[in-house]
């Protein structure tokens, strides 16, 4: 906590009226990263902008993220998982179904996606990154491999190659 006073600019009592503990603050931290994703997404969509152009900039995104695991919170995610009762995990995994969904079935309608079955592909999309950016950190991984991940998401959804 004196870390993140330090960072923030405040006090120990000015953190602590807001937050108290790390335990907290770490959940906070985490839902409005997840909230800021799903943001993104509403927003475009209701912009008008092309499904595809979505999924290209999400889909970019998520290499970049693969591609720097020291970047990554999957570990701290993962450790923190592992020693609480919180329901976090469970409440992010279900926003970020619910942010894909949105997005592939959004894309389904406009005749941008194929009509695939939603929750299979969304599935594959959050399990393949989250497992790619975990094991990201045990061992090296080459840029093909995150571009394997990402080219199969693309072409599950559009039929087509990297655009």
């Amino acid at each position: 906590m004196k870390d993140v006073c330090e960072a923030a600019g405040m006090s120990r009592g000015g953190l602590y009226s807001h937050f108290s503990g790390t335990e907290q603050l770490f959940e906070a931290v985490l839902e409005k990263i997840t909230e800021k994703s799903a943001e993104d997404f509403r927003e475009e969509i209701k912009r008008g902008v092309p499904a595809t152009k979505i999924l290209e900039g999400a889909l970019k995104l998520m290499e970049e993220e693969m591609k720097h695991p020291e970047d990554s919170l999957s570990a701290a995610l993962y450790e923190y998982a592992e020693v609480t009762d919180s329901d976090l995990m469970e409440r992010l995994n279900r926003n970020a179904e619910e942010k894909w969904k949105k997005l592939i079935r959004y894309g389904i309608k406009r005749g941008e996606f194929r009509d695939v079955n939603v929750d299979e592909i969304v599935n594959v999309i959050l399990y393949s990154y989250q497992g790619a950016r975990m094991w990201s950190r045990i061992l090296p991984m080459k840029t093909k491999t995150f571009r394997s991940i990402t080219d199969h998401i693309r072409k599950q959804l559009t039929g087509g190659e990297r655009w």
